[in-house]
């Protein structure tokens, strides 16, 4: 929390929700210092510096994301303190600011809010949906038309069992320790998340693919909700199901697997590549009469 705003200025906070491509990023995280890679943060930081805050602007990220992963909605809450006598910024005023002094055409900000002093944009958020795309019908990724390289994982299949798949996601459904699908280096107090909702469907036909390719190309989704993951979750559960797809894996493998909480297991130290992921949204509930507003974007289950 910052200090205490001067004499006659007003801080207000804001939530905002913003996406990007994470193709170009070293996460969403800011990198500090003098090292070359730079997280969506930092971008989203530097535009902040134009609104002429007393104190610097700081965002403090709900989800963070790995470098390659996108998101559809991501959401931050920050701090601006504007001189003496001058009121804060409307919500909308400050989106607009922030989208044209963003120096990156791969990250957009949707939208903002008012909230109140003490709201904490990773805290306070309900739940996280997390979409993965797969592509099959494609044997190699440089055979994958360009638009799509960076957005899904190609797999070297003609097909999925996705009943397969689907039987053997309901495994993972409930309150669990999910210890055997954590990747080290961000270590929790607990293993044990609740995973609220997780469904294995065919995708829309991709729009950005030509006639003749779209006839062998078929797209397939996982979503995965949960209030909070673990460390690379949703990409260790992700290769878990598509090994079930592949017929590398029965259903009933992937039970074995999580009951066993070891994340250096046999077949679950594989980690879905990070292109195919996409932050979806961010939610928050518990904020009295605005919650209905402060849902974010909502988008369509394709992504």
């Amino acid at each position: 929390m910052s200090s205490a705003p001067a004499s006659g200025s007003v801080r207000a906070r804001y939530l905002v929700y913003f996406q990007y491509v994470g193709t170009d990023f070293n996460g969403v995280a800011a990198v500090r210092g003098t090292q070359r890679a730079v997280g969506v943060q930092n971008y989203l930081e530097e535009a902040a510096e134009r609104l002429n805050s007393v104190e610097p602007v700081r965002f403090t990220i709900s989800s963070r994301t790995d470098a390659g992963v996108h998101a559809l909605s991501n959401a931050a809450h920050l701090d601006v303190q504007r001189r003496s006598g001058r009121p804060p910024f409307p919500p909308e005023v400050l989106a607009e600011a922030l989208n044209t002094h963003l120096r990156h055409p791969a990250i957009r900000v949707l939208r903002a809010f008012r909230v109140p002093s003490d709201f904490h944009a990773r805290y306070a958020a309900t739940s996280r949906t997390y979409l993965y795309r797969l592509a099959t019908g494609c044997h190699r990724r440089d055979e994958l038309p360009v638009f799509e390289r960076n957005l899904c994982w190609t797999l070297p299949a003609d097909c999925l069992d996705v009943v397969a798949m689907q039987e053997a996601a309901q495994h993972l459904l409930g309150t669990h320790d999910f210890s055997a699908f954590q990747s080290a280096g961000s270590p929790v107090p607990s293993p044990v998340r609740t995973l609220r909702r997780v469904s294995v469907s065919p995708g829309q036909a991709s729009p950005l693919v030509t006639p003749e390719e779209s006839r062998k190309l078929r797209f397939w989704n996982l979503e995965f909700e949960s209030q909070s993951f673990l460390y690379r979750q949703v990409r260790r559960m992700t290769a878990v199901l598509v090994a079930v797809g592949l017929g590398a894996l029965a259903p009933a493998h992937v039970k074995t697997i999580l009951e066993s909480q070891d994340p250096l297991g046999k077949h679950q130290t594989r980690v879905a590549p990070a292109h195919g992921l996409f932050l979806k949204s961010v939610l928050y509930g518990n904020l009295g009469a605005a919650s209905c507003t402060l849902q974010g974007p909502q988008f369509g289950s394709h992504g």
